[in-house]
């Protein structure tokens, strides 16, 4: 499984590949999606162990891979800009779906634009901005985060 803090360490070995010198922007623009690709893994394994079960659990392994797989980046992200149901979680969750949105549009300009520059205290920021969302993420109660995982993955139905 991949893991979340393990994308964070992988994108600080990234920047800090050349040393003391300026790192390559490739380095730069890969550790900037791999910061984007650590939150969404975090919020994937969140959404798996909260609806089927965590590690240790007795827990179908392909309904949560099934669950894990579910999440999808574009939707995800249109779920985290709705301001108006997001309010309605706590402001670790409100603060997760604000960075989510912001490092998802990052990765997308490191991934895809060419002309785009990096520098390496900007994307060391990015990467603790992803790190400390996902820690406070971590920290929310259960039920709060299973309402969370709901929100993402199934379809909005009015009453």
């Amino acid at each position: 499984m991949i893991k979340s803090d393990d994308l964070i360490a992988a994108a600080l070995d990234l920047v800090e590949a050349g040393g003391r010198g300026r790192p390559r922007q490739a380095n730069l623009r890969r550790a900037v999606s791999t910061a984007y690709y650590a939150m969404f893994h975090c919020l994937a394994a969140c959404c798996a162990d909260l609806l089927v079960g965590g590690a240790g659990s007795e827990r179908s392994e392909p309904a949560w891979r099934q669950v894990y797989r579910a999440l999808e980046h574009g939707p995800a992200r249109q779920r985290c800009n709705r301001a108006a149901m997001v309010q309605k979680f706590p402001a670790e969750i409100q603060d997760f779906a604000g960075k989510f949105v912001l490092m998802q549009m990052r990765r997308h300009q490191a991934d895809y634009d060419p002309e785009a520059r990096y520098d390496k205290d900007a994307v060391l920021q990015d990467i603790i901005v992803a790190a400390e969302a996902i820690a406070k993420l971590r920290q929310v109660p259960v039920k709060d985060r299973r309402a969370f995982a709901v929100y993402l993955l199934f379809p909005l139905r009015n009453n």
